[in-house]
């Protein structure tokens, strides 16, 4: 008995789909803290086959979760979280009666983790058999359902009605044992980390589940909860008895052991993966990424060594790092690590690996960014200051360039903003009413050299208070002939920077303009992206001023695919040229693979901020005036990326 695949099946529309349950995972972020001492939690999708269904997707299997949320703002992240991360959202039922289940959650140390679950009638454990739609559940490969939603009535004859629809369908059966005493009314609310009490009730009716599955994977503790027997060699033997499944024995950071057949006397002589020796960090939410890692396998027809050595590698992974679902690894990022190993236990301080988890995470693709950027201060009060108006005016005026965005971009996908935090405040309200593809704010204090930040130099503090969407915008004046302690004082910003929006989970744009200091050749700005790169940035977006050439153009690139081939691309920037440049520089960098689109502001509002605030322009005429000159840029960037594309027969 080998895989999934080699039994049939692999043709259908889903791979699998898990069943149970689905929470809000609250997580603790100050780490070696009682949970009572916790003042600041990391959210996330959590509940195992929750934490399944988004971990087979990262891998590259399709899949779907079956489960109930409640009719709030925490259902509606689930679902939402689901759908960015590719996992089928048709099985999940809004409840609107009950609340979707929370879950707090705390590293004291390296073997305490305090967890509170809140799933008093909560909406999960309301599914009930109506919820499986026969016709869902033959379309996919197999379904996975959990031992926790055996421990209710409804939850029971929902899962076991799926397991007989994927059996009469060919489909597969598998088991996630997920044993946790409390939520089977065995222990008190503070007792969430408790693994393991014996009871024959919950042993018995998992025994009523053993001979439908023909996989089964469970700790040793749960091996036990699933048999009712009290050594594992026994328990093994009756799980054998009842069921003819693979059955996978996980045992922490010696891996796991897969059993076909007869169980050994000597249960060593299973099938053993590869282990990796790694830094326990968090324990929890370990053996949800081992489960996506084994599917993926198992699934696709591997054969168990095989199997097992991905699932203990995206163990290793979770054990590493905080959250749950979040810290699963993707395909390309699996792949990375099983080719190259890393040279850390502590596989959460490994920057090459975090760069790929990172890059193959982020929350959507961006192929095609055309921006308008109302994000200049300096400029605008220079006009204010000579038409004698009150900077306050500035602020209405950045809410108008919103409008006018949102008017040329109607809702479609490629469209963004850039404002800045100084008078942008109402503007940015505005904008995230808007379905704009990208929102970009600036940190630079306006025209310094070297680079300072605006408000604060401990950039860290100031980004935990931004939306998770939007993208840090950092203007360095930069030439790769400045002076030595001048590059350095800008690197080490630079640096600062990166380093600080990574730890909190923002994307990054550098702009980088050299021609204001220095001369431009066809090296100059693929040298100065060469030497932060070297510095070990790797920003999300570059957004680059006009090159004279296509050689410049061509080297730039090649200096972003050799560093950084995960990178979004360049935008390019305006510098305010009039409509009739900008069309000769957008034809040349429309050839240019990694640039995406542009960022212009001064050739789109000047005219328009000096009319309004002068008061020779009503807020719509200001409105229509920036809408019809961000237009003509859109329509001409499209023309002329739709002309190279037909050039090159795509």
């Amino acid at each position: 008995m080998a895989s999934a695949a080699s039994n049939g099946g692999g043709s259908r529309p889903l791979d699998v789909i898990t069943i149970g349950r689905s929470s809000v995972d609250l997580y603790g972020q100050q780490i070696g803290s009682r949970l009572e001492d916790v003042t600041s939690f990391a959210k996330s999708v959590g509940g195992c086959p929750s934490n399944i269904a988004i971990g087979s997707a990262r891998l590259g299997l399709k899949s779907a979760v079956v489960t109930r949320v409640g009719d709030e703002q925490m259902g509606r992240f689930i679902r939402e979280q689901m759908l960015r991360e590719g996992v089928d959202d048709r099985g999940i039922v809004t409840d609107a009666e009950r609340l979707t289940a929370l879950v707090l959650l705390s590293v004291q140390d390296d073997a305490t983790f305090p967890l509170i679950f809140y799933r008093e009638n909560c909406a999960d454990m309301a599914l009930c058999e109506d919820d499986i739609d026969p016709a869902f559940i033959a379309s996919s490969q197999s379904v996975l359902v959990s031992g926790t939603h055996f421990s209710k009535p409804g939850p029971y004859v929902a899962q076991k009605k799926a397991m007989q629809i994927a059996r009469q369908n060919g489909g597969k059966v598998i088991l996630d044992i997920d044993y946790r005493p409390n939520l089977w009314g065995l222990a008190g609310h503070a007792a969430g980390e408790e693994r393991y009490i014996a009871s024959s009730a919950v042993s018995e009716k998992m025994k009523t589940v053993l001979p439908e599955c023909d996989l089964i994977v469970g700790t040793e503790e749960e091996v036990l909860i699933a048999s009712g027997e009290s050594t594992l060699p026994d328990a093994l033997r009756t799980i054998r008895s009842c069921s003819d499944a693979t059955i996978v024995l996980k045992r922490g950071p010696m891996g796991c052991i897969v059993y076909d057949g007869a169980i050994p006397d000597d249960l060593e002589d299973g099938i053993v993966g590869d282990g990796f020796p790694i830094e326990v960090y968090n324990v929890l939410g370990a053996g949800d990424a081992f489960m996506s890692g084994f599917l993926r396998g198992w699934l696709r027809g591997e054969d168990h060594r095989t199997s097992a050595t991905w699932a203990n590698a995206c163990g290793a992974f979770a054990v590493s790092r905080l959250l749950c679902s979040p810290e699963i690894p993707t395909w390309p990022e699996l792949n990375s690590f099983l080719e190259n190993g890393s040279p850390h236990r502590a596989l959460r301080k490994d920057e090459h690996i975090n760069h790929v988890h990172w890059a193959t995470t982020r929350d959507k693709d961006i192929p095609l960014l055309m921006a308008l950027a109302i994000d200049h201060r300096s400029q605008l009060t220079e006009i204010a200051d000579a038409l004698n108006v009150p900077h306050e005016r500035i602020s209405q005026f950045k809410r108008l360039a919103v409008a006018a965005a949102a008017q040329v971009a109607n809702g479609r996908e490629g469209y963004g903003m850039l404002i800045d935090e100084r008078f942008g405040r109402d503007a940015f309200f505005d904008a995230a009413k808007q379905n704009f593809s990208w929102i970009g704010r600036p940190v630079e204090r306006p025209g310094s050299r070297p680079l300072r930040f605006e408000f604060s130099q401990d950039i860290g503090s100031q980004l935990p208070e931004w939306p998770k969407d939007h993208c840090i915008k950092a203007l360095c004046f930069y030439h790769p002939d400045d002076e030595a302690d001048l590059k350095w004082e800008q690197q080490e910003k630079l640096l600062a920077l990166y380093q600080a929006a990574r730890k909190v989970g923002r994307e990054l744009l550098i702009e980088i303009v050299a021609g204001k200091h220095g001369p431009l050749d066809d090296n100059t700005i693929a040298r100065a992206l060469d030497e932060i790169y070297a510095l070990g940035i790797k920003p999300d977006w570059w957004k680059l001023e006009p090159q004279g050439s296509e050689v410049a153009w061509a080297n730039t690139e090649s200096v972003i695919q050799r560093h950084d081939p995960l990178c979004r691309g360049i935008v390019v920037l305006g510098l305010e040229a009039p409509i009739a440049e900008l069309e000769e520089t957008f034809r040349a960098c429309a050839k240019v693979g990694a640039v995406r689109g542009f960022a212009v502001g001064r050739t789109i509002f000047a005219g328009a901020a000096r009319s309004w605030l002068a008061g020779e322009m009503t807020d719509e005429q200001a409105i229509n005036d920036m809408a019809s000159r961000f237009e003509v840029l859109c329509d001409l960037w499209l023309e002329c990326r739709n002309t190279m594309n037909a050039a090159i027969g795509e």
